[in-house]
């Protein structure tokens, strides 16, 4: 396993032109970015910030790390929406969708987190984890994949993942590996029982990223939420694959509005909000609004910062 550097802009804008200062055209999408971001300024600055903020960051997404102490990760399950539950860890979101005829789980989190997170946390909220039938993964890196082996071998749960990505761990042979099973299509639709989820190709995080269009209920008013598969640029100063994102935020953008989604979900639980969120959710009162129903335009702002941060990152290395 070769490992790689997580690339933010100055890296780029240092390896492209071994300066401090980026060219105009990466300044402007920067820009633009912040322009559009509203309440996801946050995101900016994760994602495409100034020279003198930034830092690269060395790892290898799909070598498990030392076991961490469970008191810095782990995090209480919850109910979100009346057919959708958090049952991640402190910095990364696993997703529960119940359905009619058993459950779906979105990012199964670490190999060391699952027992804890995933089927400790379903069965705190009275879930029984072996009517887990579906594991749909984002993208093949080991902290939303390596948790969907004992998901598969304990409950027989089918694994979904893009070809891409399915090569992906094919090729480094993590020893979290699930076993090669169900080869995600671009726009394909997963339906179980009463519930059908839409997984649309979006590369750039990895070759096989896929984000999602989910169907949730708040007290039975139907919603839609979208939950975008990847995040950072974690490939190093690579034209093709900043090009590819910007195209996908682009292109999911498009597709969240046209399925009017007005929920913005993360694998990550600072993308989203979800920290705040859900303390948010457990003082919630009847009737008050939800606080993961942002509405499309939010969603909107949080794609076209996605897009602009990696057209500052593509014009950097041009």
């Amino acid at each position: 396993m070769k490992p790689y550097i997580v690339f933010t802009l100055t890296a780029c804008v240092a390896a492209a032109a071994g300066a401090q200062t980026p060219k105009p055209a990466v300044e402007q999408h920067i820009a633009a970015a912040r322009a559009a971001a509203g309440e996801h300024m946050g995101m900016v600055d994760r994602l495409c910030p100034l020279p003198e903020v930034a830092r690269p960051v060395q790892g290898n997404r799909t070598a498990a790390p030392g076991v961490p102490a469970r008191d810095s990760w782990h995090a209480e399950p919850a109910k979100v929406f009346d057919n959708l539950y958090f049952v991640g860890m402190t910095e990364f979101s696993a997703w529960a969708v119940t359905t009619s005829d058993g459950i779906i789980v979105i990012d199964p989190l670490f190999d060391y987190s699952v027992e804890d997170e995933v089927v400790g946390g379903l069965t705190k909220l009275g879930l029984d984890p072996a009517t887990i039938k579906y594991v749909l993964i984002s993208h093949g890196h080991l902290d939303h994949a390596g948790g969907a082996k004992l998901l598969q071998e304990r409950y027989g749960a089918r694994v979904l993942l893009t070809a891409a990505d399915w090569d992906l761990l094919e090729r480094d042979n993590p020893a979290w590996k699930p076993r090669r099973d169900i080869e995600i299509a671009d726009g394909q639709k997963l339906t179980l029982g009463d519930t059908t989820l839409t997984m649309h190709f979006t590369p750039g995080h990895t070759n096989g990223t896929v984000s999602t269009l989910i169907p949730v209920r708040d007290g039975g008013v139907p919603h839609v939420a979208a939950l975008w598969g990847g995040t950072l640029f974690n490939f190093g100063p690579d034209a093709a694959r900043f090009s590819a994102y910007a195209a996908s935020a682009l292109k999911f953008r498009d597709l969240a509005a046209a399925a009017r989604a007005d929920v913005l979900l993360s694998n990550h639980t600072d993308y989203d909000g979800t920290k705040e969120k859900l303390p948010k959710l457990r003082t919630r009162a009847s009737g008050a609004p939800h606080p993961y129903v942002v509405g499309g335009e939010s969603i909107r702002r949080y794609l076209t910062v996605a897009n602009e941060c990696a057209q500052a990152a593509l014009a950097s290395v041009q």
